[in-house]
């Protein structure tokens, strides 16, 4: 996913049906800033940036479209076109036609699935949500002959919702992979982050590609939950190029494949860092 983040939001209704002990609703984001954006080999801007407008995923209403939400039994979801009818034909992106990222509001419990269509233009998927919470469900996909667009709307869990603190760390641990970040984060300019993976101690030099590229990033501003969706840069090494529209801190979730497995690391970073350490 590019990394241009100061976007219009494209209008292009999603209705989705949740159900179960889900409740649903939709909020927009506090301040009009970053967008998810998608980014392949190289920084590269998809979205043009228009002042003043809350950015893809933030937003339940606007340009006269609006995120419908509805409940039933399952996890499923419709794209109505700006003809009020579901989109039936999306273009291929990252090797699927619709990506989907579910995150608790706190930052915990990221989720990023792929779901199914039906020939009515119905999507559906299986997903748990295993904690009580707010969660903010991001839809991304590009129709046919029109732009890239990310919309987003809350569901809940209910339960006893005990929220999950997240300290600056740049080292995570998953399934006996060792995962680091290494990299600042500026802000307004692009930044390189580096992906080191090592097992029992030696490095991973053997990654499988994952929708088309060595590991698949997604950036969440603590603050809001506004993203940015990246992919590796050219080269040997695991690097993306990632900028950030503000200062504060960051939630960065990792998609590595290895031994035809998906894993995922987590990371908390802060633009006050200099040299990969806090100050």
């Amino acid at each position: 996913m590019k990394t241009g983040y100061k976007v219009a939001l494209y209008g292009v209704a999603l209705a989705v049906i949740f159900g179960g002990t889900w409740a649903v609703g939709a909020a927009a984001g506090p301040a009009p800033e970053p967008p998810m954006a998608h980014n392949e080999s190289a920084p590269h801007n998809e979205h043009q940036a228009e002042p003043g407008r809350l950015p893809p995923g933030l937003s339940v209403s606007d340009n006269g479209y609006t995120l419908e939400l509805h409940e039933n039994s399952s996890l499923g979801f419709h794209v109505n076109g700006p003809d009020g009818k579901p989109v039936t034909r999306f273009d291929v992106e990252h090797e699927k036609r619709l990506h989907l990222i579910v995150v608790r509001r706190d930052g915990s419990n990221f989720q990023h699935v792929h779901p199914e269509m039906a020939p009515d233009g119905t999507w559906q998927v299986p997903l748990t949500l295993a904690e009580a919470g707010s969660y903010r469900v991001f839809a991304d996909f590009k129709p046919e002959g029109g732009p890239k667009t990310t919309l987003g709307a809350d569901i809940q869990k209910a339960g006893d919702y005990q929220p999950r603190p997240h300290e600056v760390s740049r080292t995570f641990t998953v399934d006996g992979y060792e995962v680091t970040l290494q990299g600042d984060l500026t802000v307004n300019s692009a930044s390189t982050v580096t992906v080191q993976i090592s097992k029992n101690g030696r490095p991973v030099t053997d990654l499988q590609n994952y929708l088309g590229a060595k590991g698949h990033l997604v950036a969440l501003r603590a603050a809001d939950l506004a993203c940015l969706h990246v992919h590796p840069e050219d080269g040997d090494q695991v690097k993306f190029a990632v900028e950030v529209p503000t200062e504060g801190t960051y939630r960065l979730f990792l998609d590595f494949q290895h031994e035809n497995e998906v894993r995922t690391a987590e990371f908390t970073l802060t633009t006050h860092e200099e040299g990969g350490h806090g100050h």
